[in-house]
């Protein structure tokens, strides 16, 4: 479905320069671009490959203003965020114009649906999913195929569950969450007490998981329900693929955690910390706010990292500049 450069301009706040009945109705980068298609350029060495392309508008930042090109531009403060935001737009506006895929009650005939269930208006459950006793989802929210929704899960509005995601009994997720293919979420942690004998015996898993709104985890992603209490997920918090959150876990807002990180139990991680791939975090553990730790970085059980903006490296992690001194070190003894 496409629309002009004009609705799109007006919807995004951004400013046209050039022909407004322009239509696209996608988004893609430089190279490939067709004419349906929107481009961005956030650095002007890049204007003149993105102006000479196929697509049939750039967004660009405001050094492209001035361009004599006869191409259309929509001129933005943030040309990437501007992209973003577009491409979701757009989406949204096709989306609204496709015929439903389901029966006209949203619930596909081979899913099953507690009768104790409550859909919002508009909520869609495709084929083979489960949904269990007393379960509530708001309107507007996806259920994909062979997905199981536990008893007593409450979730938002516009939500995206995708297929095989499992969500077990109580938890409770805000609006216009993203759950893609295969996550667990509120699986039992791991917690295990040793008897006299060495042997393991389990703790109580009997704690919740609760996500807020505007959350997105990735495929293959396992969030634990707390042990007694609550392992929660701030709003606004990315959780890329293959991510696994322990129980107790205090996950802040506007988070980002890179794959194949592991955090053990109890770890707050504040607002604003980025974590890169395969980082590996110790229990009970702190990363202070707008902490930034590099991929395969380690935390020992108990730490505190704190200095906002300061980024973190190495096992145990130090500051960058630290770390990166005592390698030039280990380097000249090894030279000897």
């Amino acid at each position: 479905m496409k629309r002009s450069l004009k609705e799109i301009a007006e919807a995004l706040g951004a400013r046209l320069v050039g022909d407004g009945s322009v239509t696209v109705g996608g988004v893609a980068s430089i190279a490939p671009a067709s004419p349906d298609d929107l481009v961005f350029v956030a650095d002007e060495k890049y204007l003149a490959q993105a102006l000479q392309s196929s697509a049939g508008a750039v967004i660009a930042g405001e050094f492209a203003a001035a361009s004599s090109s006869s191409k259309p531009l929509l001129i933005s403060a943030h040309p990437k965020l501007t992209f973003a935001r577009a491409a979701r737009w757009l989406q949204e506006q096709s989306s609204e114009k496709m015929p439903p895929k389901v029966n006209s009650g949203g619930v596909h005939a081979t899913a099953v649906v507690s009768p104790s269930a409550r859909l919002g208006a508009g909520v869609v459950v495709e084929a083979r999913t489960v949904v269990a006793d007393r379960v509530e989802i708001g309107e507007g929210t996806l259920i994909a195929a062979g997905a199981v929704v536990g008893s007593e899960v409450k979730m938002g509005r516009g939500c995206r569950i995708y297929p095989q995601v499992t969500i077990y009994p109580g938890t409770t997720i805000g609006d216009r969450v993203i759950v893609h293919a295969g996550a667990v979420l509120g699986s039992d942690g791991f917690g295990y007490v040793r008897d006299r004998d060495g042997r393991y015996e389990k703790f109580p898993q009997v704690g919740r998981l609760v996500i807020e709104d505007d959350v997105e985890i990735g495929a293959n992603a396992t969030i634990d329900r707390g042990a007694l209490d609550e392992t929660r997920i701030g709003r606004g918090t990315k959780i890329d693929n293959l991510v696994h959150v322990g129980h107790n876990c205090h996950i802040g807002e506007d988070v980002v955690i890179a794959a194949q990180t592991g955090l053990s139990g109890s770890i707050v991680i504040e607002n604003g910390v980025v974590l890169g791939g395969q980082v590996g975090i110790g229990e009970h553990a702190r990363i202070c706010e707008g902490v930034m730790l590099g991929g395969q970085g380690g935390v020992l059980p108990n730490k505190v990292l704190r200095g906002k903006g300061v980024a973190f490296w190495g096992t145990p992690a130090k500051p960058v500049r630290e770390y990166l001194k005592q390698l030039a070190a280990l380097a000249r003894l090894g030279k000897k």
